[in-house]
């Protein structure tokens, strides 16, 4: 690894834990609230006023902060969330093109933390695995991945592991743990300069946040993982199957006024409020032109 690699790899991981511990703050209060200034939070984190500033700022574009003149730093209104397949709808992760491989960034066992450890259903103080790699399509930088594994899970996982073949079917043939489903979530961010030269494209480039849980046959979550996918090479597609329900759809009560959702790309109302959404999604990795 090349020493500016090496840098940009040491940037990402304090800027990772600067994040992680906003994101604490963020969880525990509502829209609106402040968080604490800049000062304390240099103090606290041991880090200096340019870190704190990036992580913050990549928070604030991602509509997480937002920060007013002269007042500090508050907690976001509440996102607009659309999910695009109903509960008992089929959902299906093909997956993507290209050959995949890894490059582990850094592998230790932490404690989980309290933000970490409410996803994961385990203790703040219970001990995890943090994998941050970086992926590759064809040798080219695409992703860097944040992992977290409860550590009693998977006691020996080791780096050269995390590089070869497929982590789920690791998971399964060497430690017992048989995943099946995840709750994912996807939303634009641009890359800081950390990322950008990991993922050689330049600062502030759009990228997808992809945060997941996933959780294995019986319901125990395994995995907590957010990654930043380049913006230029990597797309989601969906595919809607749209069906509506036979029959008239059901009136509002007298004195109700109709609220119907809203589906991506698909103006309110035009299906009905009986449509069902079934989706299966698929990545889709762009040819650089470069």
């Amino acid at each position: 690894m090349t020493k500016d690699a090496t840098d940009s790899s040491g940037s990402v991981l304090k800027r990772e834990r600067v994040r992680e511990h906003l994101l604490g703050l963020i969880d525990i209060r509502r829209p609106g609230d402040a968080i604490p200034s800049e000062r304390t939070l240099c103090a606290t984190l041991e880090v200096s006023r340019p870190t704190l500033r990036a992580a913050v700022d990549e928070l604030v574009a991602t509509g997480l902060l937002v920060r007013e003149h002269g007042r500090g730093m508050f907690v976001a209104p509440a996102k607009i969330t659309q999910e695009l397949a109903a509960d008992e709808a089929a959902f299906a992760m093909r997956q993507a093109s290209g050959h995949w491989s890894s490059r582990v960034l850094e592998h230790s066992t932490v404690q989980a933390g309290a933000r970490i450890g409410r996803r994961l259903r385990i203790s703040p103080g219970a001990l995890l695995l943090y994998i941050a790699r970086l992926r590759l399509v064809d040798g080219a930088p695409m992703a860097i991945e944040h992992l977290h594994i409860p550590a009693d899970l998977v006691p020996a996982l080791t780096p050269a592991e995390l590089e070869a073949g497929d982590l789920y079917e690791h998971l399964r043939d060497h430690h017992g743990v048989y995943v099946h489903e995840a709750q994912q979530s996807i939303e634009p961010t641009v890359v800081n300069e950390a990322e950008a030269g990991l993922l050689d494209v330049p600062l502030l480039s759009p990228a997808l946040l992809i945060e997941r849980l996933t959780t294995d046959s019986t319901g125990r979550p395994v995995e907590y993982v957010h990654s930043v996918y380049r913006g230029d090479r990597y797309r989601i597609v969906s595919r809607l199957a749209l069906g509506v329900s036979p029959g008239p759809p059901p009136g509002p009560s007298p004195g109700t006024a109709l609220s119907g959702g809203h589906h991506p790309g698909i103006p309110p109302g035009d299906l009905g409020r009986r449509a069902v959404i079934t989706s299966t999604t698929t990545g889709d990795v762009h040819t650089s032109p470069r």
